[in-house]
C-alpha cells in the first residue's frame, strides 16, 4: 500500500504503464485520494478498484494509466468521459486538455453525478463538467469529440459512440474483457486494436 499519491505515480512509471509527460503530470496533480469515498480512504492509493456504491467503482490506477496512454489525450482537445463515476478520470482528462479544451463526463446514477461533481470542485477546472444522462451512447449534442474514454464494459462495440468521434479521433473502450483502441480513419472507417485481460463493471 502506498502512502502518497507520488508513490503511486512512481510505481506506475516503474511498472511502465505511465510514460507520457502530459499524462504523468496529470496523475501527479490530480490526487486519487480526492475521489475515494470516506469508507475506503485508508486504501486510497491501493492499485485496485474501490467501490463508490451503486455497483460502480473507481478504477484500478494501473488500468486508468494504461487506458489514458492508449487514448493519448492532448491539450486543447474536447474529450468525452463515459461512466465518469467518482470524477477522477474526468479531472485527469481536464488537467491534460487545459482551459482551451473541454472534458465532459457523463454518468447514469444521479448520486454519482453529485459525488463526481463535488470531487471536481476540489480543483480549479471550470472546463470540466459531469452531467447525468440516460443515453448510454454518449452525448450527441456535444459531438464530435477528439477523444472518447469509456470506463465500463460494453457487450459489443457501440457504433453510436464511434459516430460521435471526429475524423482522426480515438476512442478507448472495454468490450467484454478486452480494452479496444478505436481510431476513426474516415467516416464509416475505423482501425481497431484489442488488448485482452481486463475486468470492468458493465456499461448500463
Amino acid at each position: 500500500m502506498f502512502q502518497s499519491n507520488q508513490q503511486l505515480v512512481d510505481y506506475l512509471i516503474d511498472f511502465d504503464v505511465l510514460r507520457t509527460p502530459l499524462i504523468i503530470k496529470a496523475f501527479e496533480k490530480i490526487d486519487r485520494a480526492d475521489f475515494v469515498p470516506p469508507d475506503f480512504y485508508e486504501e486510497r492509493y491501493g492499485d485496485y478498484p474501490l467501490s463508490i456504491g451503486y455497483g460502480q467503482t473507481i478504477s484500478q490506477p494501473t488500468t486508468v494509466a494504461f487506458m489514458l496512454e492508449l487514448l493519448q489525450p492532448k491539450q486543447e482537445e474536447k474529450i468525452l468521459d463515459v461512466g465518469s463515476g467518482s470524477g477522477w478520470t474526468t479531472a485527469l482528462l481536464a488537467h491534460i486538455t487545459g482551459e482551451k479544451g473541454k472534458a465532459l463526463g457523463i454518468e447514469l446514477v444521479p448520486e454519482l453525478v453529485e459525488f463526481g461533481s463535488e470531487n471536481l470542485k476540489k480543483y480549479n477546472l471550470p472546463w470540466a463538467l459531469i452531467m447525468q444522462t440516460e443515453n448510454r451512447l454518449g452525448l450527441p449534442k456535444e459531438a464530435p469529440f477528439d477523444k472518447i474514454l469509456v470506463s465500463a464494459a460494453a457487450e459489443e462495440l457501440p457504433n453510436g459512440l464511434v459516430g460521435q468521434l471526429k475524423t482522426g479521433g480515438r476512442m478507448v473502450i472495454p468490450v467484454k474483457n478486452s480494452v479496444w483502441q478505436i481510431d476513426k480513419i474516415a467516416e464509416g472507417k475505423t482501425q481497431k486494436k484489442e488488448f485482452p485481460g481486463f475486468v470492468f463493471v458493465p456499461l448500463k
